[in-house]
């Protein structure tokens, strides 16, 4: 007797070298072999990619499969199910009649079931006398059977190289992290290194992160950002290491200043010699004696040529909103940061604070630290023992000397050191202290 459940023809399809494997494979299936089916289409969604099925053919997988009612699928037992395309198309979420045959055919190439065509090329299923079903023509499943162990070390494979990609994204967003904050807290700290250069490397690291980029290729960018990291967090806890060492030999618990004259710290590397009053505000014994007037902007300039580097266009710098403009150039020049120039500001003034910025750009070639260095002088300010007077007037003093070495512009720049010392002249009301009296009677000034 026979019995008909569905009858869809097929048409004339030819044979590929996909499909005689995968019948082959699935003839070789275990008679033993028993296996969940729903645990083994897992496996087939993640390993689709390496599969080459795509998500459309696994809907009407997914469908396929409900046709059969068992959740167990075993190797001795009749793995066919006829479905008719209006009943997969139902299961399958409505799709098209092309797109259904369309993934059908790549469910086929794919080796993930194996069409059993009857005489007519119709699905149907024939019963016997005892209603049990002899013979089905449709979709053979057994493949999910067969293949059931390497489609689990397929998915075992995509699902490990997600997590390694996973990882490696984590790697790189943890240390990109890591790096700004050191970065900061080094600038923050007054930590003595080439910080301008560290933000340089770490940008052209990172700036080598394309949008889409394969688990290798973040690999070696994760080595390149780690490497970077050593080397930053080196130069904190050796700065670290040091302080220690400084506080545990000081009597009061803190370093003020290293006073060996061979020393490299950003004390007496700041703007020219202790004895032009170039920074060393604190050793000056009568700052109050310099004039409360503001500094022309026209002395501060010549004292500060450099400033004229940074305003676009090349012009000039024609009054003090657009030398403070400069400024703000300036400072993330030379990696102070926006906390350092904000606490300066407040202690000394906008204008002050400006032209500190420009005596310390100056001479930032002498100073290993110019975000340390401004913190020490804000200090000062913040006592009352800071003036950008002597700096300037240092400044134009260094300006003379290297004229006179030149031969070239001994005039002008001593011009503005008299201009400068007449105004300290003029307005000091009290006696001038004798570090400032040298630096500005030094012989050979107005010559």
């Amino acid at each position: 007797m026979e019995t008909h459940f569905s009858t869809t023809p097929f048409g004339r399809r030819p044979m590929t070298l996909g499909m005689i494997s995968s019948q082959v494979t699935a003839r070789a299936v275990s008679k033993d072999a028993t296996v969940h089916k729903w645990h083994v289409f897992q496996d087939i969604k993640d390993a689709r990619i390496a599969l080459g099925a795509s998500d459309r053919a696994l809907a009407i997988l997914d469908a396929l499969l409900s046709f059969h009612p068992d959740t167990a699928l075993y190797g001795d037992s009749e793995l066919i199910v006829w479905p008719s395309n209006e009943q997969l198309i139902r299961r399958a979420n409505g799709m098209p009649p092309t797109t259904l045959r369309r993934h059908l055919a790549v469910l086929v190439e794919c080796g993930l079931i194996i069409r059993r065509d009857s005489p007519n090329g119709k699905r149907f299923a024939r019963k016997g006398q005892g209603g049990e079903i002899e013979q089905a023509y449709g979709f053979d499943i057994s493949p999910i059977v067969a293949r059931a162990e390497e489609f689990k070390e397929l998915a075992e494979a995509v699902r490990s190289e997600k997590k390694a990609f996973r990882l490696v994204k984590e790697r790189l967003t943890i240390c990109r992290r890591d790096i700004v904050k050191m970065i900061d807290a080094g600038i923050e700290e007054g930590v003595p290194a080439n910080w301008g250069r560290v933000q340089q490397a770490y940008q052209a690291i990172v700036g080598q992160i394309p949008r889409t980029a394969p688990r290798q290729t973040l690999e070696a960018i994760a080595e390149d950002l780690e490497g970077l990291w050593a080397e930053v967090r080196e130069a904190l806890e050796s700065f670290v290491k040091r302080q220690k060492v400084d506080a545990n030999e000081s009597q009061n618990g803190r370093h003020i200043q290293n006073s060996k004259p061979d020393s490299k710290s950003e004390s007496e590397n700041g703007l020219g010699n202790k004895d032009e009053a170039g920074g060393n505000v604190a050793d000056t014994d009568n700052i109050r004696s310099l004039p409360k007037r503001e500094l022309p902007l026209g002395i501060v300039l010549d004292a500060c040529p450099n400033m004229l580097w940074l305003v676009k266009g090349g012009g000039g710098i024609r009054n003090w909103r657009e030398f403070l403009a400069a400024a703000e150039v300036a400072r993330p020049a030379m990696g102070i940061s926006p906390s350092a120039w904000e606490e300066a500001r407040t202690a000394m003034g906008e204008q002050q604070a400006a032209i500190t910025i420009a005596a310390i750009y100056q001479r930032q070639d002498q100073i290993n630290s110019a975000g340390g260095y401004l913190r020490s002088l804000t200090d000062r300010a913040k006592a009352g023992k800071f003036s950008v007077w002597p700096m300037v007037m240092a400044l134009l003093r260094a300006k003379l000397d290297a004229s006179k070495t030149t031969g070239t512009g001994a005039e002008a720049a001593a011009v503005d050191l008299e201009t400068a010392g007449k105004i300290v002249r003029t307005e000091s009301r009290l006696e001038i202290s004798d570090a400032l009296r040298r630096s500005l009677d030094k012989p050979g000034r107005g010559s």
